[in-house]
């Protein structure tokens, strides 16, 4: 919603600025980052600064100390310089009166608030401006309590910052932190710079930076019941921030305050002593913790040897990550190796499968790539012989926003975590930063974490605690055994929530499936499906009636984008056939027909469903009717091809549910045509469809998808030589 206030000081900057300071900013009445970088410039231009900047650096902040180190109705230099102040009170909330450029009443009242709000009233009184205010004022830093979305802020998260704040605002590099009630990467910065300043380091020498000398100094400080003091003050804002709900934020050790550090080193798996000793600051202050201390869980690229194994054991490890698979077109060998498990099991280890192929930035995940991820590893782990029940971490191995979370993680880990529920029964993990595996916890799509804590200046590590569901906690590189027993690892921390597996089946493998589209063949099959379906009446565009005009007014597919379509999704047929042993071009062959044979009526009927008209009707790429998908899928779960429970026909819920997601998924529309290929051959009398599938019993169940009669015998026959033109180029490609 537009401010008028915020939108004339917008543009006040643009009509006394923008020629100046090269920039303009909507006059939108939001306050915004642009906003706040035209009035850095315009103050930098009034204090004389040439090389503007969005930047309220060190030479914007030095400038304006050596100048006006208290700006007030006596010294502020001109209007315009007190306007940027009223300008900037307005886009903080605060009543900056007129924007008239007087330093007037109301100024210094908005100031004085303002002030106060920070935590800083006590050391800067009065309603001067002093340098560190100004430079929050021209941030997007809150100073009052802000709910975000389904986070309210906390009035004991907002003490906290505040305190730290009026405490230690007068030190060189310490600057106005936010006081909205939410734990930050710039508070968890903060803190850090906090404990420097108590430990006695010098500004210059304190950096916010968990090293060496932070160190010595915290492990001179151990609390216990008794003590008091700005070091309980911190310990317990850290226990606060790490969301220890039942902490008071107080400068006196308790012993609720002992049991509440009792409670916290259970949690994060360190011994319960109920002092605020070093291992504890640590995994409050940092992602990783005390790196020195134990783990019995490590990960590795590395293929465990018999004589690896001896040293993981002997140093105290019980389990071992490994990798299902290689990166394709890398050289880094980090896959299990055959006879390798056998070998951990024998040397009375367990192992941990991990997933990860790519998974460096947001644009690796999605929906279609988390299902495809999932069918992978399905096939991976059963190629290794992980019997059910082995849980699956899958990696996101980057520094994940929470925007990108929303965005893209968490719909790749719904596509991981239902094929992994309605194909398998392994489970799924997480391994990512944690605020990545808190958030597919509450999501309900992975039931335990393997957090990256290693990378502690991620933003999902800092600001964030440790997640409720965490099995590993990956703290340290380091290097275990010597001679050929030498090994680097990852030491993980281990919760006990997953222990791992010591037994494994033999490892399955089929040989003949399909095989990932070669786009070498892209033309030659694209002509040839063309030509097919020209021979027997399809042309390339309208047909069955239409003319070339209604069916490009109509919205209807070319022969071609039918195509396209079907090999885009290449990934999909080919993971299905893989996971069902049959033929891709059978679930393929349907599918691209009845893209092509868009009828004009079809938009019709779903818009009659949509609208509470009509119950079902066929729909989504394979036009499938929400009655026939429930009868696949009933018959798939009860032959323990997919896991699922049964769903009632004619239940209005399900049928609605299940209708609702064949038109607006595909890949679910997809999988369940592979479902439906299954049952057709079931309701004809037919055995399961397999690798080895006639071309007659092939035709006999491509007819089954479109009915009974006479008509559906021709469908079988026109969509059979479709199958034919289109396993001719997938035999090719398997034969590569």
């Amino acid at each position: 919603m537009a401010d008028e206030l915020v939108q004339r000081a917008q543009r006040f900057v643009n009509e006394t600025y923008g020629s100046i300071i090269g920039m303009t900013v909507d006059e939108d009445g939001k306050t915004g980052w642009n906003t706040m970088y035209a009035l850095t410039r315009a103050l930098q231009y009034e204090l004389g600064i040439t090389a503007l900047s969005n930047s309220f650096g060190p030479t914007t902040l030095s400038t304006l100390t050596s100048k006006y180190p208290k700006l007030n109705a006596s010294t502020v230099p001109s209007a315009n310089f007190c306007r940027i102040i009223q300008s900037g009170l307005y886009c903080k909330g605060y009543d900056g009166g007129e924007i008239d450029g007087t330093y007037n009443s109301r100024v210094e009242a908005a100031v004085t608030k303002l002030k106060s709000d920070m935590g800083v009233g006590g050391v800067y009184t009065g309603s001067d401006v002093t340098p560190k205010v100004f430079k929050a004022l021209l941030n997007m830093d809150p100073y009052v309590l802000v709910d975000y979305g389904d986070s309210a802020g906390s009035t004991g998260i907002r003490s906290i910052q505040q305190w730290l704040n009026g405490r230690y605002v007068t030190r060189a590099d310490f600057f106005i932190i936010p006081c909205d009630g939410h734990h930050s990467r710039d508070v968890a910065k903060s803190m850090l710079y906090a404990i420097q300043y108590e430990i006695g380091l010098a500004d210059g020498v304190a950096n916010g930076v968990f090293g060496p000398a932070t160190q010595t100094g915290i492990k001179a400080h151990t609390l216990t019941v008794g003590s008091s003091g700005a070091w309980v003050s911190l310990y317990s804002a850290a226990l606060i921030l790490n969301q220890r709900s039942s902490t008071v934020f107080s400068s006196s050790y308790t012993s609720a305050l002992a049991a509440e550090t009792t409670s916290f080193q259970a949690y994060v798996g360190l011994p319960q002593t109920g002092n605020a000793d070093f291992p504890t600051w640590a995994s409050l202050l940092v992602s990783y913790g005390d790196q020195s201390r134990p783990g019995t869980a490590c990960d590795c690229v590395t293929t465990v040897t018999a004589e690896r194994a001896t040293a993981l054991k002997a140093a105290g490890y019980k389990y071992v990550g490994r990798y299902l698979s290689n990166v394709p077109n890398t050289t880094l060998d980090k896959v299990i190796k055959p006879g390798e498990l056998a070998t951990i099991a024998d040397a009375g280890l367990s192992c941990f499968p991990i997933y990860q192929t790519w998974g460096g930035s947001n644009a690796y995940f999605n929906y279609p790539q988390g299902t495809y991820d999932a069918y992978d590893a399905i096939e991976w782990a059963k190629y290794h012989g992980f019997k059910d029940g082995t849980r699956i971490y899958f990696a996101v191995d980057y520094d994940a926003l929470d925007a990108d979370v929303t965005d893209y993680v968490l719909p790749h880990f719904r596509g991981i975590y239902r094929v992994i529920q309605e194909n398998s029964r392994y489970l799924v993990g997480i391994y990512g930063p944690r605020n990545v595996c808190s958030r597919a916890m509450v999501a309900g799509y992975a039931d335990a974490s393997f957090v990256s804590d290693m990378s502690s200046g991620f933003s999902g590590n800092l600001g964030y605690p440790l997640s409720n569901n965490w099995a590993f906690d990956q703290i340290a590189t380091v290097a275990v055994g010597s001679g050929t027993g030498y090994i680097e690892i990852d030491k993980n921390v281990a919760s006990g929530r997953d222990v791992g597996q010591n037994t494994f089946d033999p490892g399955s493998y089929t040989d003949g499936l399909d095989a990932e589209f070669d786009d070498t063949y892209r033309d030659a099959m694209l002509q040839e499906v063309r030509g097919y379906l020209e021979s027997i009446g399809v042309p390339e565009t309208g047909g069955d009636g239409w003319t070339d005009s209604d069916w490009a007014t109509l919205g209807g597919i070319s022969n071609s984008e039918a195509f396209d379509l079907v090999v885009g999704a290449d990934w999909l047929f080919t993971s299905l056939a893989r996971q069902l042993k049959l033929r891709k071009a059978l679930i393929q062959a349907p599918v691209l027909w009845e893209l092509r044979k868009f009828n004009p009526l079809d938009p019709v009927a779903d818009l009659a469903v949509q609208n509470g008209l009509k119950d079902d009707c066929s729909t989504g790429w394979g036009q499938i009717f929400g009655w026939v998908a429930i009868e696949a899928r009933n018959y798939c779960v009860q032959q323990g091809i997919i896991n699922g429970t049964l769903l009632v026909p004619g239940t209005a819920g399900n049928l609605t549910d299940v209708w609702t997601q064949l038109h607006d998924d595909p890949v679910y529309n997809v999988k369940t045509a592979a479902y439906l290929t299954i049952y057709n051959a079931y309701q004809i009398g037919l055995s399961r469809p397999g690798l080895d599938t006639s071309d007659a019993d092939s035709q006999a169940i491509l007819a089954r998808y479109n009915g009974t009669n006479d008509a559906a015998q021709e469908y079988g026959r026109q969509v059979g030589g479709l199958y034919q033109v289109l396993e001719k180029y997938y035999k090719i490609v398997r034969n590569l």
